[in-house]
């Protein structure tokens, strides 16, 4: 069975004449958000040099098979692209074995696309292998670090936001160009999420296994918080520009289009989880967010907030209140040893000053009372080992999550950036002397992080390249952290 957005439609819509001048696969093809009976397969058709393609709807067909040379094909099935979503492809397949990996591939004008592996989940584990990546800027890295995520064979990609950057930075090396504006509208994301994609080393990662996505700002607008912006337009201003991305972000992920597609409003937070090993929460803390606390009227800019009581506010809220009400089911009803809450910003205090005063507000400092419901949630008697995972602050962190009697509750790993310059010297200041419950920073160097999960232990391998800008450039461990079951928090391995 497929539930497909390539759906069934008359013939006669279908652009029988269209032929391809390139290859119109020339985006890749991808696999994502993995269940016991299936995933999502996508591609999307485009022109040559990754232009939209000039066609009407156009038929695709896809094929699924138990090995790469396709000689035993179990699924086939066809439909129709559209203009409408960019001739992006999403294939809800339901129905397969647990536990074992497939094959994918599509056809269409004539071409037939490069080869995927995607997976089921099975239905009991012992081990399970991710890859955690964050923050890829086109203009600042190559994307070398990919060469070694696949050489590691992961189960999962989880990548934690900022997949795209809106922003190009005149400060720094530049190793190539976005080649266009800032993207405003519909037309201007579906080009940048397009020139992303021809990457080679990112279409490499995406064929090996299934990736699980969440959005962070960049994939809109720097620091953007709901509808407040950091060019302070009114909600009703800001709002089409949101929309416009929110669409290409969606029509370029390997996404379940029933989680989405049916919905007034797009939802993102959802729960992929693995056998009776791990239960993983995906979160989105942008789109639900209170507006930023001691900031003007629809302005959000990430800013050092010195003494601001309204971030400690008790209404106010990082991820809404229908998503913490999700989260918290979830949480109550944990049958899994480990608990796994993938978000995009930083969530332990981050105190800027020795008096504890100063923090940044773009992060869950800025939140601060939904912090504490959600590590009271995490305190729960069916969470046994709960973990965070963080992005967005390019630079790796270790950190403890405790009560205020200094009790641990869980442990936050953050990914640093996979290609994207490294943060200012001094922009967290003394990082030790301020905060003790930080066990590990490394601010300079790029890379990811590789959790092997077992069921008694959990192990975070920090893994660095040396040249972000060279994609030949090697990729070694700099660091790894393990938290025994029980323990609640890292120690160094």
């Amino acid at each position: 069975m497929a539930m497909a957005s390539l759906a069934v439609t008359p013939l006669g819509v279908v652009d029988a004449a269209a032929c391809a001048q390139a290859d119109p696969f020339g985006l890749g093809v991808a696999s994502g958000d993995p269940g016991r009976d299936g995933f999502v397969l996508w591609t999307r058709l485009v022109g040559a040099f990754a232009e939209p393609l000039a066609a009407d709807a156009v038929e695709v067909r896809y094929e699924l098979s138990t090995d790469p040379g396709f000689r035993h094909i179990i699924r086939a099935g066809r439909g129709v692209a559209y203009p409408a979503r960019a001739h992006a492809v999403h294939v809800e397949i339901v129905g397969l074995r647990a536990g074992r990996a497939y094959w994918y591939r599509f056809h269409a004008m004539g071409v037939t696309s490069p080869i995927g592996r995607a997976a089921t989940v099975p239905d009991t584990a012992d081990r399970l292998k991710i890859a955690m990546t964050s923050c890829q800027h086109w203009e600042q890295a190559r994307f070398g670090v990919y060469r070694d995520i696949v050489a590691a064979e992961p189960d999962i990609i989880l990548q934690l936001g900022d997949y795209v950057y809106e922003q190009s930075y005149s400060d720094g090396v530049k190793v190539r160009e976005f080649g266009a504006p800032e993207p405003r509208d519909l037309d201007g994301y579906r080009r940048r999420h397009a020139l992303y994609k021809t990457d080679p080393e990112l279409q490499a990662a995406h064929r090996t296994c299934p990736w699980i996505v969440t959005w962070d700002d960049h994939e809109v607008l720097n620091d953007y918080a709901g509808l407040a912006n950091r060019e302070g337009l009114s909600p009703s201003a800001f709002a089409p520009r949101r929309a416009a991305a929110y669409q290409a972000y969606f029509e370029h992920m390997p996404i379940r289009p029933s989680l989405w597609r049916a919905l007034s409003q797009p939802r993102l937070y959802r729960a992929v989880d693995w056998a009776n090993l791990a239960s993983l929460s995906v979160l989105d803390t942008r789109q639900y967010r209170s507006a930023p606390p001691c900031a003007l009227p629809n302005v959000a800019r990430n800013v050092r907030l010195d003494s601001c009581a309204e971030a400690t506010a008790p209404q106010r809220t990082i991820m809404g209140a229908a998503q913490e009400r999700w989260l918290s089911t979830r949480l109550s009803r944990e049958t899994r040893p480990w608990s796994l809450i993938a978000q995009q910003v930083f969530f332990a205090p981050l105190w800027l000053d020795g008096t504890h005063h100063v923090t940044f507000s773009d992060q869950w400092d800025g939140y601060a009372a939904n912090r504490d419901r959600l590590l009271d949630e995490l305190r729960g008697p069916a969470v046994r080992n709960p973990v965070i995972l963080s992005g967005d602050v390019h630079s790796f962190w270790i950190n403890d999550l405790n009560r205020a009697d200094g009790t641990p509750v869980a442990a936050e790993i953050v990914t640093s950036a996979l290609g994207a310059a490294s943060p200012p010297t001094g922009r967290f200041g003394d990082v030790a002397r301020n905060n003790p419950h930080v066990r590990y920073h490394n601010l300079q160097q790029a890379g990811w992080v590789l959790l092997d999960i077992e069921k008694t232990r959990l192990t975070a391998d920090m893994r660095v390249i040396a040249d972000r800008t060279d994609v030949t450039s090697p990729v070694i461990s700099a660091s790894k952290f393990v938290c025994q079951v029980g323990d609640r928090r890292m120690v160094a391995a």
